[in-house]
């Protein structure tokens, strides 16, 4: 019995590859599923056992001016992504409808395949979060849903792009990337030390922001359900979107109500200055759940987290 069972996960396994687009082959990482999954399980390992008994008996590491360096450059690089995406269809071809992929070898099919897998590149990239985490012994902000989205979440992205890179099931993917060029830009300020806290005034709007980007994504691709036809090629890929989107708007809808109706996550008006310029007592959120931190600075974000170690907890993004 296991070994038809295995011999069928082998036979949809073989049935997926021959589905992948060519054009994506010489690629880094596209070869084929196994490196990029062996990536991602060295990083789980490193998140969850090596990284926190290398270190146990040292004292964190001060990686201010890395932190700068790295948040800025995920600005400029998800804002180049959103440019090529917009290029590459969005802003010159697309329909913003039911949009299909392009597999032709003509210049805009392949530029699309190459911002498609510059997105996907970007996900790995993303890793350095928790490896920040870790080296700066943030481990209250390592919780269960961060290291999921962070390993799972590129592990699917690279079906996606394999099978599918373009049309109407790019959309999340711009819109995710935009909404990083403003997370990432407010995690450099912070990172940047108490000086800037001045220009963070905006961010209790950035749940506000994600939460119109899970929105946009459910509105986008529900058209789906209302077309008497469309082309696109995967329509699986249609409904794990609206999934996506729809799921995560809840949880953010959640923590919106939680930190700023009822007010149970905002800092206490008399409480002294803790670390970076916070308050200490501040409530932190974890996967959902209230802890409560002396000195520790917690904000939220399903999807992203805060270099300066003010984080969006749990990291749900991303999406």
């Amino acid at each position: 019995m296991l070994q038809d069972i295995g011999d069928r996960a082998m036979g949809v396994y073989e049935y997926l590859l021959k589905g992948t687009d060519p054009r994506l082959w010489s690629y880094p990482l596209m070869g084929s599923p196994v490196n990029m999954s062996a990536i991602l399980l060295t990083y789980i390992f490193f998140v969850l056992v090596a990284g926190p008994r290398f270190m146990a008996n040292r004292k964190p590491f001060q990686l201010k001016e890395a932190m700068i360096t790295y948040n800025f450059s995920m600005v400029a690089l998800n804002a180049f992504i959103v440019y090529e995406f917009l290029m590459s269809g969005w802003a010159t071809t697309y329909t913003w409808r039911c949009d299909a992929v392009d597999y032709s070898d003509s210049p805009q099919g392949l530029r699309m395949v190459r911002v498609a897998w510059l997105f996907l590149f970007s996900k790995f990239i993303e890793l350095l979060d928790t490896v920040f985490f870790v080296l700066r012994k943030k481990h209250g902000q390592i919780t269960f849903l961060h290291v999921f989205h962070h390993s799972f979440m590129p592990w699917t992205w690279w079906w996606g792009v394999s099978l599918a890179p373009g049309g109407i099931g790019s959309f999340h993917a711009m819109v995710n990337c935009i909404v990083h060029v403003i997370m990432y830009s407010y995690y450099g300020l912070s990172a940047a030390g108490p000086r800037f806290q001045k220009f963070l005034w905006w961010k209790k709007y950035m749940t506000a922001i994600q939460l119109v980007q899970f929105v946009m994504v459910s509105l986008h691709v529900t058209q789906y359900y209302f077309m008497d036809s469309c082309d696109y090629q995967v329509p699986l890929f249609i409904h794990l979107i609206w999934m996506y989107g729809t799921f995560f708007f809840v949880l953010f809808s959640n923590f919106w109500y939680q930190a700023y109706v009822k007010g149970k996550r905002l800092p206490k008006q008399d409480s002294k200055p803790g670390l970076n310029g916070k308050a200490n007592g501040t409530t932190m959120v974890a996967n959902g759940k209230h802890h409560k931190k002396g000195n520790s600075n917690g904000t939220s974000n399903g999807s992203s987290h805060n270099e300066n170690g003010s984080a969006y907890a749990g990291k749900m993004k991303k999406s």
